[in-house]
């Protein structure tokens, strides 16, 4: 199963009772500055979520995700997380 944007504003817009179009600008914003930063080869860490950052090997550049401990307990990567899920 898999959400689209569509869903992700909807489920956003119900949890911060906000006007959908104001929560999807946010969203949409939100996107391209994680976009702009990995172009730049900036990485960016989402507290709780991860990391997503761009390595350079010699030849070729690699997308790269690094779940946070809370997600590697959530799917059982882990067993060092002491929070909730």
């Amino acid at each position: 199963m898999s959400i689209g944007k569509k869903d992700l504003v909807k489920r956003v817009t119900q949890k911060v009772d906000s006007k959908q179009k104001d929560v999807e600008e946010i969203i949409d914003a939100t996107l391209e500055e994680i976009y702009q930063s990995l172009k730049q080869r900036e990485s960016v860490n989402i507290r709780n979520f991860g990391t997503f950052y761009v390595k350079q090997h010699r030849d070729s550049v690699a997308f790269k995700f690094n779940p946070s401990q809370k997600l590697r307990m959530m799917f059982g990567w882990s067993s060092t997380y002491k929070g909730n899920i």
